[in-house]
């Protein structure tokens, strides 16, 4: 069975991020690459990385009309992810046509909540209720456009579970027991993301800024 634990790959440094990538190649199940990573080095960046045999999560968070979303999503199909994400905030059309673009071979997981913000940044910017009940929320609408999935923080996978039992559930903001948080609002240990119902866990630090990232990865694993 493939290792859950997708490594967060944040560096613009097409080299840093092949040796890091495979360092911890034998204890991940694959590689998620994101903004920073694809701002500098796009579709060449991505099929460099994919010639380490690992899948990729192209993680972009797309949020736009559904229209040119779902042209984006056209122009990453080349680069065979296995897993891309929008925003689950852009709306039932948005999501629809994520999917009918993205074909069979790639899932298409929604956004939910980031796990940088809490309750209270979700009051500033007009969001009244709280984030289990706007992840619940946003879920059923990924659920109803077709999506494979969502992306939610742990504290909410295990409700997420109850409700789409089929569902695919992308756990970032994953931190091993004692790690720092970061910007991180809402984490949990990966083995109890793991228990509550989470198909990846997404870790990136705790492994890529460790001085020996791949026994970090091993002993992250070994909790598994």
């Amino acid at each position: 069975m493939s290792s859950p634990i997708y490594i967060a790959i944040d560096t613009p440094h097409l080299d840093k991020a092949l040796a890091i990538a495979g360092q911890v190649r034998r204890h991940v199940g694959g590689l998620k690459l994101g903004l920073e990573f694809f701002c500098a080095n796009g579709h060449h960046g991505v099929h460099e990385m994919g010639k380490l045999g690992l899948p990729i999560f192209l993680d972009l968070k797309l949020h736009d009309i559904p229209n040119t979303v779902a042209k984006a999503v056209q122009a990453l199909h080349v680069l065979e992810p296995a897993v891309i994400t929008v925003h689950a905030a852009g709306g039932l059309a948005m999501l629809e046509n994520a999917k009918a673009a993205a074909g069979l071979r790639t899932k298409v997981v929604a956004v939910t909540v980031l796990t940088s913000l809490d309750d209270n940044d979700l009051s500033d910017i007009g969001v009244s209720t709280k984030a289990q009940d706007q992840v619940a929320r946003l879920a059923n609408l990924a659920r109803s456009a077709g999506c494979d999935g969502i992306v939610c923080s742990g504290e909410e996978v295990a409700a997420a579970k109850r409700a789409w039992h089929d569902g695919y559930f992308v756990v970032p903001g994953v931190r091993p027991a004692g790690g720092t948080l970061g910007d991180q609002k809402r984490a949990v240990t990966p083995r109890e993301a793991l228990d509550r119902g989470a198909s990846m866990l997404v870790i990136g630090r705790p492994i890529t800024q460790a001085v020996d990232p791949d026994l970090a990865a091993r002993e992250i694993e070994a909790t598994l």
